[in-house]
């Protein structure tokens, strides 16, 4: 089996907040566990990135300048990321970037010298995995409140929250459909907050 070389994650949504055709760099805010699964995957010698889709760019409703402040906004608080990918088109514009298609993935994994099989994408809707399965690589859903019931259904992976996503892939490719926390109940509990497992007491 090979090791996971990179994992992308969707920024809106996984990453941070989905605010749509966010402009502003102080409504970002990071979902619970991004710091966390981001820092253990750099422990583990993985690289990071986010791709997003921002079909408020074709419609006019922000600036490629605004997606990229944003963007340096997410970095900042959770970064360095390897590489950052962004489509601006419109939903009926037909490229090959906005997922389900996989050119936005494809061309992450080449900025990063990394196999399509060696790369996780991790993200919050159907056409995001389905994004990474046509591009070669492999797609874990962890749903939100905008994910639809039948995406969470037909999703070959799927996980309770980011850092779940994360843990499960350190020694390789996910597997298995529903992931979960494989590590010890007293390491699941942070010591110092007193919480368990995603914020739990």
């Amino acid at each position: 089996m090979s090791r996971v070389q990179v994992v992308l994650f969707e920024r809106d949504g996984t990453l941070v907040e989905d605010v749509p055709h966010n402009a502003d760099p102080d409504r970002v805010r990071p979902v619970a566990g991004a710091r966390e699964a981001v820092a253990v995957l750099r422990q583990h010698g993985i690289s990071t990135g986010f791709v997003t889709h921002q079909p408020g760019v074709a419609d006019g409703l922000l600036s490629d300048a605004d997606v990229r402040r944003v963007d340096r906004r997410v970095d900042e608080l959770l970064g360095p990321f390897d590489v950052r990918g962004v489509c601006p088109h419109g939903m009926d514009d037909g490229c090959h970037c906005r997922a389900p298609e996989p050119g936005l993935i494809l061309w992450a994994v080449g900025r990063v010298c990394t196999a399509p099989a060696d790369c996780v994408v991790v993200g919050d809707r159907g056409a995001h995995v389905e994004a990474a399965r046509r591009a070669g690589g492999h797609g874990i859903l962890v749903p939100s409140d905008r994910t639809r019931p039948k995406e969470t259904a037909h999703a070959d992976h799927v996980a309770p929250d980011v850092l779940t996503a994360v843990r499960a892939i350190l020694n390789g490719p996910p597997q298995g459909r529903v992931l979960v926390d494989e590590r010890p109940v007293e390491a699941a509990f942070d010591s110092r907050s007193g919480e368990g497992p995603h914020g739990l007491t």
